[in-house]
């Protein structure tokens, strides 16, 4: 059993009666609920050290990231000691609009930028990369019926792995699941997850976050050893 920290910003919710609606226990105790057969564990950015003292993360196999508004009062010493564990071999799942947290930033190098449209229109993710272990048990789409856009061009490195490309009512399209390794670490970028949609509620979804984290986790290697030898 894996055991999981998820990190919210948790700010929309206490702050927007729309957002409050949606997820009134907030969006990391919603996705929580769907990630049941692991040991989870919540942190937020108003906890001391936002919830990410170095007990806490080296504790933690996967760590799941949803942040928005509020990516820049992020203290940039929690951001290394994420960085850090990263390499270190901790797993990195970030979600929907983390993908301008300064964590995955840093462990991408580029600005991470992209479009983006609030219209509440159609999203279609499309598997395309279908013998990969997130994929398992879905079909061959996940269809959401009400979202919030993104689209190409997406500032990120070329993924080692693509697993989701997303298709937009407006024609837009997205790389909606890349998959990457940073030293030790694996890391997956889900596209899906706006506070004003119960995305996380999705079985489809909530199928993906349970795949993502199995995929993950660490497991037990060859040992790494670095610098001069005998």
């Amino acid at each position: 059993m894996a055991t999981v920290t998820i990190w919210n910003e948790f700010r929309h919710e206490r702050e927007d009666d729309d957002v409050a609606a949606v997820y009134p226990d907030g969006i990391h105790e919603t996705i929580a609920t769907g990630l049941a057969d692991h040991d989870v564990h919540t942190a937020t950015l108003e906890d001391p050290e936002h919830g990410l003292t170095e007990a806490v993360l080296e504790a933690t196999d996967v760590l799941l990231w949803w942040g928005h508004e509020a990516h820049d009062e992020v203290d940039d010493a929690v951001v290394e000691r994420v960085r850090k564990r990263v390499l270190e071999g901790m797993g990195f799942i970030v979600l929907h609009s983390g993908h301008y947290s300064k964590p995955f930033q840093r462990l991408m190098g580029t600005t991470c930028s992209l479009q983006y449209r609030e219209d509440g229109a159609t999203e279609r993710l499309w598997i395309v990369d279908p013998g990969h272990p997130i994929a398992d048990g879905l079909d061959e789409s996940i269809e959401l019926p009400r979202t919030e856009m993104y689209g190409e061009p997406f500032d990120v490195p070329e993924p080692d792995r693509l697993v989701f490309v997303s298709w937009f009512e407006g024609g837009e399209v997205f790389r909606s699941g890349c998959c990457y390794r940073r030293g030790s670490g694996r890391i997956f970028y889900f596209r899906p997850g706006h506070e004003t949609y119960p995305i996380y509620e999705h079985e489809a979804v909530r199928q993906v976050l349970r795949n993502a984290v199995d995929w993950a986790t660490p497991t037990d290697g060859s040992p790494r050893t670095f610098g001069e030898r005998d």
